[in-house]
């Protein structure tokens, strides 16, 4: 009876444990992703990167994310959840994002089309769309089309630039090493830029930045 009893108890713990494994996936899955909770996280970031997604002139310029590359954008929030990229405000913000809401701000960023806010000295913007298509080849900086295409709507994990702040484009510029590139043992896409940005003076990235901010 004794081993018997042996028995039949391994073999109810074995049925249990099967029953366990079977049921933890289910009760263990993240609950999908309402549009309720969608539409609000979006409210939020509409609060400063403006209602159409179109950005925000001030005195600390804020990025139009309308049109943008959702592989681009996906990239950008895991990098400041991740502090490869740095911003405080953003840190708060992004590391408390599900992966599903992460994909879903960036399909819906995607979608948007509003005309671009402009604002930059059009007279620098002949000189900026030469740099743009042609480069600086005295100063080692390629093409800018070479990666954001020729019409500067990004591809893939390289940004939309078209449309983009003047003064936002300026400050990253400037400042690239500062925020981007702050985990080098897991380099990213953002790597390719800082010798670029380290080759432009302030003056050549005001006209790139001018021929950008009106382009649609």
């Amino acid at each position: 009876m004794k081993v018997l009893g042996s028995r039949l108890l391994a073999r109810i713990a074995i049925v249990a444990l099967g029953l366990a494994s079977a049921a933890c996936p289910e009760s263990a899955r993240a609950a999908p992703l309402s549009d309720r909770d969608l539409q609000a996280k979006l409210q939020y970031c509409k609060t400063c990167h403006g209602v159409y997604g179109q950005g925000y002139h001030g005195a600390f310029p804020i990025p139009r994310l309308a049109g943008q590359q959702t592989e681009y954008v996906e990239n950008q929030l895991r990098a400041f959840i991740e502090r490869r990229r740095e911003n405080k405000f953003m840190f708060t913000v992004t590391h408390v994002l599900s992966p599903e809401m992460v994909k879903a701000l960036a399909a819906e960023f995607k979608d948007l089309d509003p005309k671009p806010l402009g604002g930059a000295p059009r007279e620098l913007a002949a000189a900026g769309k030469k740099i743009y298509e042609e480069g600086i080849p005295n100063a080692n900086v390629p093409p800018c089309a070479n990666c954001h295409g020729a019409d500067a709507k990004g591809n893939g994990p390289f940004p939309r630039l078209a449309g983009q702040l003047d003064d936002y484009i300026l400050r990253k510029l400037v400042n690239w090493s500062q925020e981007r590139g702050q985990d080098p043992a897991h380099p990213d896409t953002s790597a390719l830029m800082e010798p670029i940005a380290h080759g432009l003076s302030e003056s050549q990235i005001r006209a790139v930045a001018a021929y950008l901010s009106n382009l649609e």
